[in-house]
């Protein structure tokens, strides 16, 4: 049958099973918007305050889901206002599919009115883009895309549209869409190089990151953990992959990783990456980095194989796949000694913070306590992601969302109404620093519009705190433009926006507003007052190897 490109645009989203739209329209995505119109039965379109908004928002749909999010935005400065969003979701393997429209293909390269080059721009961002000029090559161009973002390693995809094309009808017919499955397609070779390098290990440590979450391969995952039997830490990206309170788990490596953890992997002399990517922050000095080990990677992408860490051993391909493979076949290890040495560590060095006042930390402990480790987390970047990644156990993947790579302030309020709008049932916090809410502080609109029950904590220092903890630290104590020291009252500002406001200044005042903000059934932003010079614990300095990590107390020390 003759379908316009709009409504091309929206069978094929039909086809994919996509129910939610994130967006903001404008002049040259008006015809898929009309068409939009007609189908709000069958795809729900969630109208965000800003187009950032609409981009975190499909990836914090996605990280929650599983599924591909969906975002849509006009062209010149609407699609140009996804980009930061677009490079988060590319920086964490987030599977994304932005549509964009663009002026009419007569118009293109004219500079004219709301024209801009949105696939040039995002080249470097996307796993892959489109511009599609010819209303014949749209429905394949789209389902293209969804198949691009979720195949291998996922990733974000975006179409751009020019309006005539939108316009222009061309013949569609509705395909059965197959559900992109995970490539069976391993080295026999490495699985049995890996299995030798396993068994002859006598202190293996096991680092879990984002990939087994992408991979849904937690079982897998645990399987190999008791086999193995290992220790296990995890990147930002990994948590919630292997559970925060098994006592095999050690807690987060790298730069705010647990001393355990630190001091464990530069010790071990086999060091097995589940799907992380060695990041800098977790690697600290990458030449010191597991200096003692072997290393056995497992990851989806080969590019990953000895790019920021020389490996001895890898295996490419699904890790859930891989994973079930190794599990076959690996006969049962057991490391007593090295076990009891790492666990003797997680009992001289755990993470403690200050018991008096109100603190990050506990507030994190007590979201954890009412919560009971059953909701979604979601973060932006700074000292509360620190606190909220050493705090909260995250006993299930998909449970803790936050942007690790790009480390994108303003990426969780956005991120936190598409988690719960993807999940409905689940509670869902976003945990802010007040700089960060600042960003993106407008979606709390977006929140009381639709009536998305977010819990939005403030983590409110009055600083641009892990920013004033390097100055602090390293840089003399010249806090040169990190004091939010103005009037902006959060509390008023959620009301006005249609939500609830409350401040808490004590202990107890947290518990009662977050006891009354799981039971409203409505947005609640919760301004927390804490101290300003409060700190993440432990730290590895620039430069430094982490075995290298120091706290309060090392800090003390060493200035007496």
């Amino acid at each position: 049958m003759q379908l316009t490109g709009a409504e091309i645009v929206i069978e094929c989203l039909k086809e994919q099973g996509v129910d939610t739209v994130f967006g903001y329209p404008g002049g040259s995505i008006l015809n898929v918007y009309d068409e939009l119109y007609k189908h709000s039965d069958e795809i729900t379109h969630i109208l965000t305050s800003h187009e950032q908004g609409a981009a975190h928002a499909a990836d914090g749909y996605a990280r929650a889901t599983g599924k591909v999010g969906v975002c849509f935005a006009t062209s010149g400065p609407g699609a140009t206002n996804l980009v930061t969003g677009i490079a988060t979701a590319c920086m964490d393997s987030i599977p994304l599919v932005a549509i964009t429209c663009n002026v009419g293909v007569s118009l293109l390269g004219k500079d004219s009115f709301q024209e801009i080059d949105i696939t040039g721009i995002t080249m470097p961002i996307t796993k892959h883009n489109f511009i599609v000029k010819d209303v014949k090559n749209l429905a394949e161009t789209i389902r293209k895309a969804f198949v691009i973002a979720q195949k291998g390693r996922p990733g974000p995809v975006l179409v751009d549209i020019p309006k005539d094309v939108t316009a222009n009808k061309a013949e569609y017919k509705k395909q059965e869409i197959a559900p992109v499955t995970a490539s069976k397609d391993i080295c026999e070779a490495e699985i049995e190089s890996a299995l030798k390098i396993i068994s002859k290990s006598r202190k293996p440590y096991i680092f879990v990151g984002g990939g087994a979450v992408l991979a849904d391969a937690s079982e897998e995952l645990y399987e190999f953990v008791k086999k193995v039997d290992a220790p296990v830490t995890d990147s930002l990206m990994g948590k919630g992959a292997f559970p925060g309170t098994d006592p095999l788990y050690t807690g987060m490596l790298g730069m705010h990783g647990t001393k355990t953890s630190n001091y464990g992997v530069s010790e071990c002399d086999l060091l097995i990456v589940i799907g992380a990517r060695f990041s800098d922050r977790v690697t600290g000095n990458a030449k010191k980095f597991a200096k003692n080990a072997r290393i056995l990677q497992f990851d989806v992408d080969a590019a990953e194989m000895n790019k920021n860490v020389l490996i001895t051993d890898g295996v490419v391909g699904d890790i859930k796949v891989a994973l079930g493979m190794i599990n076959r076949r690996l006969e049962e290890q057991s490391h007593p000694e090295w076990i009891e040495k790492i666990m003797a560590y997680k009992e001289q060095y755990p993470l403690k913070y200050h018991e008096e006042g109100l603190t990050g930390p506990f507030v994190v402990e007590e979201i954890y306590r009412q919560t009971e480790g059953d909701a979604v987390i979601v973060t932006e970047v700074g000292q509360h992601q620190m606190w909220a990644a050493q705090f909260y156990k995250f006993t299930k993947p998909r449970t803790f969302l936050t942007s690790g790579g790009l480390g994108t302030m303003g990426y969780g309020l956005g991120a936190s109404l598409g988690a719960k709008v993807g999940m409905p049932d689940k509670t869902v916090v976003n945990i802010a620093g007040d700089g960060c809410f600042r960003m993106n502080m407008n979606e709390i609109a977006t929140a009381a519009r639709y009536n998305i029950p977010i819990i939005q904590v403030v983590v409110n220092n009055h600083v641009l705190g892990m920013v004033r903890q390097w100055q602090n630290l390293f840089y003399g104590k010249r806090y040169s433009a990190t004091v939010l020291n103005d009037s902006v009252d959060f509390v008023k500002l959620a009301e006005a926006l249609g939500a609830t406001g409350v401040r808490a200044a004590t202990k107890e005042e947290f518990k009662s507003a977050f006891a009354s903000a799981l039971t409203l059934g409505r947005p609640v932003v919760i301004d927390c007052q804490i101290d300003s010079d409060e700190k993440v614990w432990p730290m590895v300095a620039p430069g430094a190897a982490i075995s290298e990590a120091f706290d309060e107390k090392d800090l003390e020390e060493r200035s007496n």
